[in-house]
């Protein structure tokens, strides 16, 4: 039986949550035991914050929230990958669909999206 590793990342483990339909990486977060567990009984993806020091559900200020499709770890057992359906327009805090919307050209970073919302009416603070 596998079982996750925690402990490599003092609790941790990344997250690397993708759209089940294109592969499209969504983004990146942090899972601690409780969060996995969260999300693999909600259907949800919960997440926790490093720089809030406290659990997130996607989606719970702004309404875009992940269904869980398929979770799968790596071969050490130390990250996953959760494929998700995205509801609503975004993945990211930003307003853009995914938060890799920043490409490496010509010797600089460009951003390649436009926001589908205004995190300012959205998040309100």
């Amino acid at each position: 039986m596998i079982t996750i590793d925690f402990q490599k990342m003092g609790g941790l483990i990344p997250a690397i949550i993708q759209d089940h339909a294109t592969n499209e990486v969504l983004m990146v977060a942090f899972m601690d035991e409780k969060t996995l567990n969260l999300t693999l009984e909600s259907g949800k993806t919960w997440f926790f914050s490093r720089s809030r020091n406290k659990y997130w559900m996607k989606g719970e200020e702004s309404g875009n929230t992940q269904e869980v499709v398929e979770v799968l770890t790596d071969c050490d057992a130390d990250a996953v990958v959760i494929k998700v359906k995205q509801n609503g327009p975004a993945a990211c805090h930003t307003g853009n669909r995914s938060c890799f919307y920043v490409r490496w050209e010509d010797g600089q970073w460009v951003e390649h999206s436009e926001p589908l919302f205004d995190p300012a009416e959205v998040y309100k603070k």
